[in-house]
Parts: C-alpha cells; structure tokens; sequence
C-alpha cells in the first residue's frame, strides 16, 4: 500500500510532478469508482488547483509541510465550502456549505490535495455503510463484502488505491469499525483533540474527527495536521503533537487484557488476537489481566445516549431553510412530516424516533438519565483499568466484514459496535491495527485504548506491532493507483 513518504520521496526527488500524481489519483478513483462507490463527489478541480501550488512550491525549492500534495478522502460529513456535503443522504442531496470545516481549513492551507468527498452510512448512522442514499460502499479486499461504517467510503477509496489517507469521523467506532474490515489503520483521538467545527452532528458529545491510513506513522502524521485548538468549537482541546515520539520501543508497557472483551469471539479473530498478544510479550511488554465489568452496560448506554442527541441534532431539517422539502403536502405540519419522512431513511428516522422517545415525559428519567449515571460509571472503571496498565488490548470489531446485503437485523447490527463505543462514551484516544486475516482472506483488527490525550502511547503501541510483523497485514488490494 502506498504511504505518505511514498508520495513525498516522488514530489521532492521530482520523479513526478504533484499535478501528475494527482491526475493519476483522478483517473484512477474515475475508473474504479463504480466498482467500490467509494466516493459520492469527485473534487479534480480544487485537486488540481492544490497540486498546481504544490508544484509551483517545488519548483522554487521550498520545504513542503508533511502533508502537501499527498491525495486524500474526506468524508462527506465535513463541510466544504463551494463544495457539496450530503451526509450520503437525500435530505442534504444538493447541500453546498458556505464554511470550510475546521479540519478542512487546516487541510486546505498545507495543499493538501482533495481527490473527493468520500461515501458513508446517512448522516454516519451505521455499521455498514450500506444505509447511504447513494448506495454502499465495497471492501476492496473483496467487493462481495462491506467496507464497515460509517466511515466507509473513506476506507474503501484508501484500501483501494485512490486515496493515500482519508478523514473520517467516529461516533461509536466509525472510523474503527472500516479501518478493522479493510485492513488499515484507524485512530478514534481524545475527544476534543481535533476540532468538531463544520462536522455536520450525529451524537455531539460523542463525535470526534480522525484518520484511516495504511500505516501507523501516516496516522500520527495526520493526527499532527488537524489536532490544533479551534476558538469556533468549545469543545477543543487540541493536542500535542505526537509522531516525533513514536520509537516503537514498548519493553515494559503495561498492556491489559480484560476478557469480557473477549467473549465469543470467531476462532478466527480469537486466534489473532492470541498471536498479537504473544508478540507483545515476545517485545517485552507486560500483559496485565483485567475486568471491565461494565462492558454489558457500554451498548445500551451508547445507543440512548447516541439516538437522543441525533434527535435534537437532525431536528434542524425541516425543509424550511434548506435541504430537501417535499412537493405534496397540505398545511406546514404535514409539509414537516412528510420533508422528513421523505428526506431521511429508515437508519435514521429509526433512531431519530429512538431519541424522541427516551427523551419524552414520563421516559427521561427512566432511560436518558439512567445511561448518563451508567456514562460516568463507565468513565470510573476506565479510570481504575489505567491505574493497572497503559493501553487496553481488545479486538476491534467481534466479526470480519460481513457480506454486502446481509440483511442483519437493526439489533444485530447494534451489536457489532459494542467493542468500540465504550472509548466514545468515555471520550478515550484509541486506534485499529491490522492483525491478521480469517479464513476468507478478510482483514482482522487489533484495538488499543488509551487515557486522556495519550495518542502517543497507543500509536507507539502499534508501531510496535506493526514494525516486528513488517506490515505483513496491510495487504494491497491491488486496485487503483500503485507505484
């Protein structure tokens, strides 16, 4: 798989211009496209404008920032200006912002060179990706199979060749979840590491901005880009940079091993799981055995908590002042209801519905209020698993890309988040590395957690694993661009 310093060694050696490369990227997400429907806009234009600067800067011998030039995705949740954002929904089909999100802002000023505005599950509503307006998003791997969601026409336009990386969000393991079915890298940063601005809601509290990569120290080069403090989002924090402190020494880490994490889960994935932890050990690390008790609650808490601010987030779309509206209706409330069911799919009006209801009179107390008690309790047993080790080792996800059209159940479906809300919940850094391949040849992720702003202990962390198996798990689909 190609890598940011693939990219940059072939700009400042001048062995090709950017706009080359990028035109290469362009063709290649054109060509293929149909296949993974990866992306839902194409940006050439401003790809080119980015790459012409980028040249023009080489070309008078100037240093570039880490990330100028390099191809990315980003997902089509964060807003662009001039550019369409459609949250992969028929509500905000033809939405063009009139702001840059934060991230894009700082994306934007580095030269980084947008190839387009990747697919997603509706308004990031799913484990899928299949529950998009515009269709789902393939496994590159293997495009009988998903990509993962919500995320996942960022993972499939990056596993696939026609990005280098790509930005998603994670609310409950969005980034996570695709990264572990498409055998890349994932980071979840701290809540209020990156900046939320411009990031059309799904679960405020709950939201957080980050990259899918093909290696670790792309990851932390891309974390270093966007985890600035944003005064237009009071929820940030920003971050310290972290990928000068990447050694991939972990010789005496702390690395805990709670089962409830590891309960049912496929031979497969079980077996994995057991080889990365005996790499640890073989490196020098100490792995702790833990409980997490609290886990059963993780799922439910997420879910009440997730859908009740989706239904004050997404009460906005009315109809009234833009998106979608409906042509037939008979008086203003029959014009809402009938914008609403119209312009928002099933996923969503599902948990919108959910989110009215644990939020109504006489349910409060007994749901919305219950999982904010059980919220801090999860946040206090994270509190005692740190004081006994230094990252948290689970699997990502209890099972590997499922096939495209599987028809799950909504609960069925819920529950393939349940190893990665808990670090939303909580407001935890954590990030998926590839680990291995189940019997299908489908990608297997590793999950490590972290406290509070400690990117640089978990991205070590995995370095670790990934430089002792030589990324042996990353493996190329042998799609798009490759040089």
């Amino acid at each position: 798989m190609t890598t940011i310093a693939d990219i940059k060694r072939l700009l400042t050696e001048k062995k090709a211009s950017c706009r080359e490369l990028t035109q290469r990227y362009l063709d290649a997400a054109a060509q293929t496209n149909p296949v993974l429907n990866a992306y839902i806009t194409l940006t050439a234009e401003a790809a080119l404008d980015a790459a012409d600067a980028v040249d023009k800067k080489l070309q008078s011998g100037a240093q570039l920032s880490p990330l100028e030039g390099i191809p990315f995705v980003l997902k089509d949740n964060i807003s662009t200006k001039g550019i369409r954002t459609t949250c992969a929904s028929r509500m905000l089909e033809n939405y063009v912002p009139i702001f840059d999100a934060d991230v894009w802002e700082s994306l934007k000023g580095q030269n980084a060179v947008m190839i387009g505005k990747g697919n997603m599950d509706e308004f990031a509503m799913g484990s899928t990706c299949e529950n998009s307006y515009f269709g789902g998003s393939r496994n590159p791997h293997n495009t009988e199979h998903v990509a993962g969601g919500s995320s996942g026409g960022v993972a499939s336009a990056v596993a696939g060749g026609l990005a280098v990386y790509g930005i998603g969000s994670d609310t409950g393991g969005s980034i996570r979840m695709p990264a572990s079915f498409c055998g890349l890298v994932g980071l979840k940063p701290t809540y209020g590491a990156v900046s939320r601005r411009g990031l059309i809601a799904y679960g405020s509290s709950l939201d957080q901005i980050g990259p899918i990569t093909t290696c670790v120290e792309d990851a932390a080069l891309v974390f270093d880009a966007i985890c600035r403090k944003d005064p237009g989002d009071m929820t940030s924090r920003g971050a310290e940079p972290v990928s000068g402190k990447l050694t991939g020494n972990v010789k005496g880490l702390k690395i805990g091993i709670a089962k409830e994490f590891f309960e049912g889960l496929p031979d497969s994935i079980g077996k994995a799981l057991d080889n990365a932890v005996s790499l640890y050990k073989k490196l020098g690390a100490e792995v702790v055995s833990l409980d997490f008790p609290m886990l059963k609650y993780v799922l439910p808490t997420y879910y009440i908590l997730a859908c009740a601010e989706a239904s004050s987030n997404l009460g906005r779309y009315d109809g009234l002042r833009y998106g979608y509206r409906t042509d037939d209706f008979n008086d203003l409330n029959d014009f809402i209801c009938r914008t609403r069911s119209e312009g928002f799919g099933p996923e969503v009006r599902r948990r919108i519905l959910l989110g009215t209801y644990v939020l109504s009179a006489g349910y409060y107390d007994a749901y919305y209020n219950k999982a904010q008690l059980l919220r801090r309790s999860i946040v206090v047993e994270f509190a005692k698993v740190f004081t006994g080790c230094d990252v948290l080792l689970t699997p990502t996800v209890p099972v590997t890309a499922l096939r495209f059209g599987a028809d799950m159940t909504p609960v069925e479906m819920y529950q393939t988040d349940i190893l990665t809300c808990s670090a939303n919940i909580a407001g935890l850094p954590a990030v998926s590395v590839p680990c291995g391949f189940d019997e299908k040849g489908l990608p297997i992720g590793l999950q490590l957690i972290g406290g509070k702003f400690r990117e640089d202990i978990i991205l070590n962390t995995a370095l670790a694993f990934e430089r002792e198996t030589s990324g042996a798990f990353c493996k190329d689909s042998g799609m798009g661009v490759t040089l």
